[in-house]
C-alpha cells in the first residue's frame, strides 16, 4: 500500500522486549489476541528476524526502501546487518543518550521525533548527532494518540529550524490529512505519517493512523503545497508570454496605430 500510493519509503520499530520494559510490566494483565499479559501482546507484536528478512526482500522486489526505529542498543544492533539507508530516533528514545551516540557513530542520515521532549533534550541530542558528523533531520512531534488539532502545535516546525539551523520535518499523529499539507505549507521537508489496512484492527495506534486513501491524499496535496509554492523568483512563463500577447497594450500594437 505505501509503495502503491507513492510514499518515498517505510518505517517499522525494532525493541528487544526484555530490555525495553521491565518484569513487573511485561507479567501485568492485557488482553490482547496474543494473550493475557503485556509480555504476550509485545512479543506477538515484534518482528523476527524471519520477519526481518521477508521485509528486506519484499521491499527490494518492490524498489521501496525501508528502515526502523531501535528502541535499545541490541535492536539498533540487529538493524545494522541490514545495512539500511537511514536511522530513526522515535520521540521516547531522545533521551537515551547511548542509543544517540551508537545511532551518531553510524553517521547514517538519522529522522530524530520530538515529542514528549524540551528545548533542553534536543539541545543535548543534535549537539551529539553535530559532534559525529551525523546528517540529520528533526521531526517535530506530539506524541498524543490521537494528536487533536488544536494540540499539533506546527508552528514549533519554525522555531526548530530556527534554533538549529537544520531540516526539519513533521512526526503526525493527528487523525486526518491537514496537520500534513501544512506542515509542508511551513516548511518541513518529511512527513511521517502511520498508515493501517484497517483503522478497525486491534491496536493502540490505529486512531492515529490512515488507510488507504488517507495516504493518497497526505502525499497528493503535500506534493502540490510544493508544487504551488514554487520558487519565489519573479518570471514570465512561456504560457504568460502568449496570454500578454492576446491581452496586453504594446508600443508597436495596432492598438497603439488605431488610437492614433
Amino acid at each position: 500500500m505505501a509503495k502503491e500510493t507513492e510514499c518515498d519509503a517505510v518505517k517499522f520499530q525494532k525493541r528487544t522486549i526484555d530490555l525495553v520494559y521491565s518484569k513487573e510490566v511485561l507479567d501485568s494483565p492485557r488482553e490482547s489476541p496474543w494473550g493475557k499479559t503485556q509480555r504476550d501482546q509485545k512479543v506477538g507484536l515484534e518482528f523476527t528476524r524471519s520477519d526481518y528478512d521477508a521485509i528486506d526482500v519484499y521491499c527490494r522486489q518492490k524498489s521501496i526502501p525501508w528502515f526502523a526505529s531501535a528502541w535499545d542498543l541490541e535492536s539498533q544492533k540487529f538493524l545494522q546487518s541490514y545495512k539500511l539507508p537511514y536511522n530513526k530516533i522515535a520521540s521516547a528514545m531522545l533521551t537515551y543518550l547511548p542509543l544517540l551516540e551508537m545511532v551518531a557513530q553510524e553517521r547514517r542520515h538519522t529522522f530524530v521525533s520530538t515529542g514528549m521532549s524540551t528545548l533542553q533534550d534536543i539541545d543535548r541530542a543534535v549537539a551529539i548527532f553535530q559532534k559525529h558528523q551525523c546528517p540529520f533531520t528533526l521531526l517535530h512531534s506530539v506524541s498524543n494518540y490521537p494528536c487533536e488539532d488544536d494540540e499539533c502545535n506546527l508552528l514549533m516546525i519554525r522555531t526548530l529550524r530556527e534554533r538549529y539551523g537544520c531540516e526539519v520535518g513533521y512526526s503526525g499523529h493527528d487523525k486526518g490529512v491537514i496537520g500534513a499539507v501544512l506542515a509542508v505549507a511551513l516548511g518541513a521537508a518529511v512527513i511521517e505519517k502511520h498508515i493501517t489496512l484497517d483503522r478497525t484492527m486491534y491496536g493502540s495506534d490505529q486512531a492515529a493512523s490512515l488507510e488507504r486513501r488517507g495516504i493518497e491524499l497526505v502525499v497528493r496535496d503535500c506534493r502540490a503545497v510544493r508544487a504551488v509554492f514554487g520558487t519565489g523568483i519573479k518570471t514570465i512563463s512561456e504560457k504568460e508570454l502568449l496570454v500578454a500577447r492576446k491581452l496586453r497594450y504594446f508600443e508597436d500594437s495596432p492598438a497603439k496605430s488605431s488610437k492614433s
